[in-house]
């Protein structure tokens, strides 16, 4: 997709869905190598999440996705369960992650997106949810097991209100009608998975070279970045040539999963990530 032609989409598309945050505002500026780096909440300490949001800030994520920990993460693979599980037994919880992205909501100026699941938002309250995220200035919510009816029926104007993108996930199997359909209803960026699995799985990107040449012949209004298996400065390349940018998780867990020191083992993954 032309440079030209995404910002003019995007443009158009996001003043459409009357969004108008950090996020939008990157893609407004940057339309290539985008880097969104996945965390979990609490882990490895409870206390850490400040630390690393910040050290992902001073060291080039373009995004951090936060991962608001549960118990039965469908969509993650071994690494982020095993982060999940820790950062419950350490006591996270959607209130306590609240109060910590308070504190470092004036200091991290970079994106930042909440990744969860349905059941603890929808016990804790969509609205009081999105009030709150809002107030701590994230950008955007993924929810991957919220139905799309269900969201535009239920939920859409709430995070309308609240000034907040909701991001879709597609994979390989996506049909072109729901392509569609959910790059209609986001209003941040879609996330193409790149394979039909688990994050943290090692499929080479190149092998779905012709589901990610299709999105890009689609045109789409919003950006894609594509996520799962990217783990390296050859992964991120790849999953670049293919999109806007790249999301990593498991990856980054494992490098600070034994960190006695977030800001360098950060440093000194991103500096291999980017070469």
């Amino acid at each position: 997709m032309a440079v030209q032609s995404f910002n003019n989409n995007y443009k158009q598309h996001t003043g459409s869905n009357k969004i108008c945050n950090r996020l939008n505002n990157l893609f407004l500026k940057k339309t290539n190598d985008i880097l969104n780096i996945y965390c979990t909440a609490g882990f490895p300490k409870l206390t850490s999440t400040a630390k690393v949001l910040i050290a992902l800030q001073n060291n080039g994520a373009d995004i951090i996705e936060v991962g608001i920990p549960y118990s039965d993460p469908i969509a993650d693979g071994a690494v982020i369960q095993q982060s999940n599980m820790i950062a419950l037994k350490n006591g996270m919880s959607i209130a306590a992650l609240f109060k910590q992205l308070n504190k470092v909501k004036d200091t991290v100026q970079v994106p930042v997106i909440l990744m969860g699941y349905l059941n603890p938002v929808l016990q804790y309250g969509m609205e009081r949810f999105c009030k709150e995220a809002a107030a701590a200035n994230i950008t955007g919510i993924i929810l991957p097991d919220l139905p799309m009816f269900e969201y535009e029926k239920e939920y859409q104007q709430v995070f309308i209100k609240y000034n907040l993108n909701f991001i879709f996930l597609v994979t390989p199997e996506t049909d072109d009608e729901r392509i569609r359909q959910i790059d209609n209803l986001c209003s941040g960026f879609i996330y193409a998975v790149s394979s039909s699995s688990t994050t943290g799985k090692n499929k080479a990107i190149e092998d779905q070279g012709s589901y990610f040449k299709k999105l890009q012949d689609m045109q789409l209004k919003n950006p894609v970045l594509v996520g799962f298996g990217i783990k390296d400065r050859e992964s991120f390349a790849a999953a670049c040539k293919y999109s806007n940018g790249a999301i990593i998780g498991s990856a980054y867990i494992k490098a600070i999963e034994n960190s006695n020191n977030i800001e360098k083992d950060t440093k000194d993954f991103i500096n291999r990530l980017k070469g």
